[in-house]
This record gives structure tokens, C-alpha cells and sequence, in this order.
């Protein structure tokens, strides 16, 4: 009996934690104690965890349809190495600045997992032009930058102003890429899959970001960065199917 009762302690114990998680102390307190769970400032907090959650988990994953459709084709065609570059700037000062401002890695890891695999597309379309040494460089170079950056021996202040900075480079990276896609009359072997979950992922982190971090230059960041995913969609819908352009040389 005492055996059972104890069982019973410690899933409500594990279960608990396991709540907390998501919620906080006092959210807790207000869903499991008072029953009350239409408050809403816990319910939006709990919606919001959730949905980061959820964003993260989707990200470990989000790039990998279009890095298989450049190895599947052995081809980078389409994919613009500006574009690329301009994307990981982005993201390589938007995990920086959230990492030393220690937000909770449900507001940006996200950002963590699109950074590596974003690196690794900017490698492969490397390898397959030809230039497998300039991939692993690439790849080499981008991963000591982030650490550099998320050291902490860059001041907040100027971390700041890179963020700010964020939002230009944010638009301009998507921009070239839809400017290649006109340029070519087709999104060539960029992955539909990948960017429908990125336009969905950075309107959701409008949300979230309200909820999490408050910051306003991120939640202008995202905002920008939604609009810019929903070109990028809005041509993959119109250029459904249609080859790239056979140029003359």
C-alpha cells in the first residue's frame, strides 16, 4: 500500500515537472490548484511555449526536404549563393543575439537548427558547382563565426544594432532569391515543403516573440521576414511546374 501510494507521489511529482516545462510556477498554480484555466495571460504564455516548442522541433527537420532535392538532383540550380549567405547572416545574428540575451531557447532555437542546415545548402551548392574545398570552408567558416558571436566578448549594445541591421538583410536575402527565381521563370530545386513550414514558422514567431521576449526589434524582424517567405510562396505557387529557362550562351 505504501509502495503504491508512493508510485502515485512520484508520477504526480514527475508530471509536474514535466508541466512546468511549459508553464511557470504560478501558471501552475492557476491551472492545477485553483483550476483555473481560463486565465488568460497563463493561457497565452502556455499557447505561446507550446507553439515554440513546436517551432523548434519543426526546424530540426524544416530544411532537410530541400537539402536532399539538391543531392537527389546533384544540382544547386536555382539557389542563389547570395541569397544563402544573406539568409545565414540573418540567422547567425538573430541566434547570437538572443543567446547572450538570454532568452529561452523556445524563442529562437529555431534559428539554431535553419542556420546549420542553411549552412549546409550554401556548402553543397558549392560541392556541386565544382568546388568541394570552397563547401567545407563555407561550412568551416560559418560555424566559427557563430561561435565567436555567441561568446559574449561582443558587446550587447553592438549586438543590438547588428540585429537592427538584421531586418535590411533579412528582406534583401529573400529578395535576391525571388529576384533569381524571375530571372530564371522557375524556383528551379527550391524545396516547396521548406518554404511553406518557413512561412509559416515566422508567422508564428511574430507570436511567440511577443509572448517570450517583448523585443521589439526581433518582432519586427520576424514580421519583415514573413512577408519576404510569403513572396518566395507566392512564386512557387506561380511557377508551379514550369522548367528553368534554357539560356543561350
Amino acid at each position: 500500500m505504501t509502495g503504491s501510494l508512493g508510485q502515485k507521489v512520484n508520477m504526480a511529482t514527475l508530471a509536474k515537472q514535466l508541466c512546468l516545462l511549459i508553464l511557470t510556477e504560478a501558471c501552475f498554480e492557476e491551472f492545477f490548484v485553483e483550476f483555473n484555466f481560463l486565465h488568460v495571460p497563463c493561457l497565452k504564455a502556455a499557447i505561446s511555449k507550446c507553439l515554440g516548442l513546436a517551432i523548434v522541433g519543426g526546424a530540426f527537420l524544416v530544411k532537410v526536404p530541400q537539402i536532399l532535392k539538391i543531392i537527389a538532383a546533384k544540382s544547386g540550380e536555382g539557389i542563389s549563393i547570395t541569397g544563402n549567405i544573406l539568409e545565414i547572416t540573418a540567422l547567425l545574428i538573430n541566434v547570437s543575439y538572443n543567446f547572450v540575451n538570454s532568452y529561452p531557447f523556445s524563442s529562437y532555437g529555431d534559428g539554431v537548427f535553419l542556420l546549420i542546415q542553411t549552412s549546409i545548402i550554401g556548402a553543397l551548392v558549392y560541392h556541386f558547382g565544382g568546388s568541394t574545398q570552397k563547401g567545407v570552408t563555407f561550412f568551416v567558416t560559418i560555424a566559427s563565426i557563430t561561435l565567436f558571436f555567441c561568446s559574449g566578448i561582443i558587446p550587447l549594445k553592438i549586438l543590438w544594432v547588428f540585429q537592427a541591421f538584421n531586418i535590411p538583410v533579412v528582406f534583401a536575402g529573400k529578395m535576391v532569391q525571388a529576384l533569381a527565381n524571375y530571372n530564371n521563370g522557375s524556383t528551379g530545386q527550391l524545396s516547396a515543403v521548406t518554404i511553406t513550414l518557413l512561412f509559416l514558422g515566422s508567422m508564428a514567431r511574430i507570436f511567440t516573440s511577443i509572448q517570450e521576449t517583448g523585443d521589439f526589434i526581433i518582432i519586427v524582424t520576424f514580421c519583415v521576414a514573413s512577408f519576404a517567405n510569403g513572396v518566395l510562396l507566392a512564386q512557387l505557387i506561380y511557377y508551379w511546374n514550369v522548367p528553368a529557362k534554357v539560356k543561350e550562351e
